[in-house]
């Protein structure tokens, strides 16, 4: 870890691994600045909730920003003239990309390429940034690493991640830009987004609503804690890759711990303490049968990978989703 403070700046920081990775640094001691456009994908009152308990205690401001203006970035970066850069904002999930792919291509490619240019042209020290464990599409080789081919995408989404990782090649290929993209598997926890399943599964089995299960539920999937995913983050920002010509890396953060969309389920109604009611649905456009993260490289390079059991991520998260939701 450095000791000197840095100047850095968080994109997505009202998300959900924005606003914990945000809250981080800054209790590091590091000048962090967020940035956010607030969309409505999903309540966005969630994201003024977050800024509200993780982001303004820790003196951290939020603006909004949308990234696809290029003239906005430019003026974000002279304000805040960052060091570090850390870019967690992106239009997310799988499904969604078969609706409006529209806003994938704007936020996933264009919005990039202006963090890019701006990186760049700021001479920003390292840039670590969200790609996702959809880049491997429907690999039938587990556990998945990141010398695995992955140009086969099963979604929109996958592809707009998989070309970001193109472009930060490029980019660190040209003007020697130390960039990083982060390869999430199946992220959980507090402050966590109510499109993701565990989130969903929750409010319905809460009000004793049915929760759909595709694919039988025997879809596997590589859960990870938020803890972790910010551990991984934060020693990966701070220890950029070292490879030459190229200074650009990917890395898996996942848990390595694989379990069943039923086996998850169990554990879900233990934390909660209620019984789930499932309805059987077929496997929908986009999903892939399995996700499971190799993290040697992760734990070569930075001395740690995630651990966190299901069972006490799961607990973790019941207990905050009891306090938040309470009254409501």
């Amino acid at each position: 870890m450095t000791a000197a403070a840095q100047r850095i700046l968080v994109t997505g920081a009202a998300g959900f691994v924005g606003s914990h990775v945000a809250a981080r640094l800054a209790a590091m001691g590091h000048h962090v600045t967020g940035c956010d456009n607030f969309n409505d994908y999903y309540d966005p009152q969630l994201k003024h909730d977050r800024v509200a308990a993780l982001l303004a205690p820790a003196g951290i401001a939020c603006e909004q920003v949308e990234l696809a203006d290029a003239a906005a970035v430019d003026a974000l970066y002279a304000r805040v003239a960052p060091t570090l850069v850390v870019h967690l904002a992106a239009q997310a999930g799988v499904r969604y990309s078969l609706q409006n792919p529209g806003a994938y291509i704007q936020s996933n490619l264009v919005g990039f390429g202006n963090i890019l240019e701006a990186s760049r042209k700021a001479g920003v020290q390292h840039l670590l940034y969200a790609s996702s464990s959809s880049v491997y599409g429907a690999n039938a080789k587990v556990p998945f690493s990141e010398d695995d081919l992955t140009d086969e995408p099963v979604s929109l989404y996958a592809a707009t991640k998989k070309s970001n990782e193109l472009m930060a090649h490029a980019y660190s290929q040209l003007y020697k830009l130390p960039a990083t993209g982060l390869r999430f598997f199946t992220v959980y926890g507090p402050w966590g987004r109510p499109d993701m399943a565990y989130f969903s599964f929750t409010e319905k089995m809460v009000r004793g609503d049915a929760i759909g299960v595709f694919a039988e539920g025997k879809l596997t999937r590589d859960f990870t804690y938020i803890d972790d995913i910010v551990e991984g983050v934060v020693r990966l920002l701070f220890k950029p890759s070292e490879g030459k010509p190229v200074p650009h890396a990917v890395f898996n953060i996942g848990n390595d711990q694989p379990v069943t969309v039923l086996e998850f389920i169990a554990t879900l109604e233990n934390a909660l303490g209620v019984q789930a009611h499932k309805e059987f649905l077929p496997m929908q456009p986009g999903d892939v049968p399995a996700t499971h993260a190799d993290t040697r490289k992760l734990r070569e390079w930075v001395g740690f990978a995630p651990s966190t059991t299901l069972a006490e991520g799961l607990g973790r998260f019941s207990a905050w989703y009891r306090e938040h939701f309470s009254g409501r």
